[in-house]
């Protein structure tokens, strides 16, 4: 089976495809409307590069699966995106496996194609609450790979949003076993708007936790926490600071280590 990349309009009709047996480019002229969908398929189950957009960076994800759904975004939903993102009438998409040295130590939590409901396309971020339900405090905005933490709202400024919830938890679930020594935050610092939580604690698939400290700061909190064959891991228990603020959010999480042995 060849790799392919296909858009399919609300009624189910290609508006647009490209096979190959390993990269596929697709350039195509046109317009996006709603209910449009962007199918990448692959021929196998793995780690594959995609790019869902020339506005957004290259995704490396790993797909359990034959078929990625992505929904074309408009309106409220495109708000934590470049707003170039999905317009024009010209377009560039591709997909192709990941080569063996793109594999190695790197931030394992970084997905720019994070969706906030997608199956079997990881890494992906998931939460218990989000501010309002809105699209610019998803959970999936704290691994795009986008880290200005001096403002909150629209792109480049999404963060997960927690709604005042004291018992607010995110999960990133990786979809196969991963090795890490490091892990950053990047916590939303528009001050005097934002709080700052000055701990959290790490919930690991393994069944262990490691509680950790903050400060209030623009600059990211690297975090020197070692696991093997970890699966997924969930931050939570956070505790605000003693401020008049309401707002501590999270701009971006990384984890940084390898795919676990086999």
């Amino acid at each position: 089976m060849e790799n392919r990349i296909q858009i399919m309009d609300a009624q189910g009709q290609c508006k647009a495809k490209k096979a190959a047996p390993e990269q596929v480019v697709l350039t195509w002229e046109g317009e996006y409307t709603p209910g449009d969908v962007i199918l990448f398929e692959v021929s196998a189950p793995g780690h594959y590069v995609l790019r869902v957009d020339d506005c957004m960076d290259e995704a490396t994800v790993y797909i359990t699966g034959t078929t990625l759904r992505y929904p074309v975004l408009f309106e409220e939903k495109k708000n934590a995106h470049n707003p170039k993102a999905f317009t024009g009438v010209r377009y560039y998409l591709s997909l192709r496996p990941a080569q063996s040295w793109e594999l190695g130590y790197r931030n394992l939590a970084r997905n720019p194609a994070d969706q906030h409901d997608v199956a079997g396309c990881y890494p992906h971020a998931s939460a218990n609450v989000e501010t309002r339900g809105e699209a610019v405090f998803a959970a999936r905005n704290a691994i795009d790979g986008t880290v200005a933490v001096s403002s909150h709202g629209r792109w480049p400024f999404a963060s997960w949003g927690i709604n005042m919830q004291d018992d607010a938890e995110l999960t990133l679930d990786f979809g196969r076993p991963v090795d890490f020594d490091t892990i950053v935050l990047y916590t939303r610092a528009d001050f005097p708007h934002d709080n700052w939580w000055v701990e959290g604690t790490f919930t690991f698939s393994d069944g262990r936790q490691e509680r950790f400290n903050l400060e209030k700061s623009c600059e990211p909190h690297r975090l020197s926490i070692a696991r093997s064959g970890i699966t997924w891991l969930k931050l939570g228990r956070l505790i605000k600071a003693d401020d008049p603020s309401p707002f501590p959010a999270l701009t971006q999480i990384e984890v940084y280590g390898t795919d676990t042995a086999r």
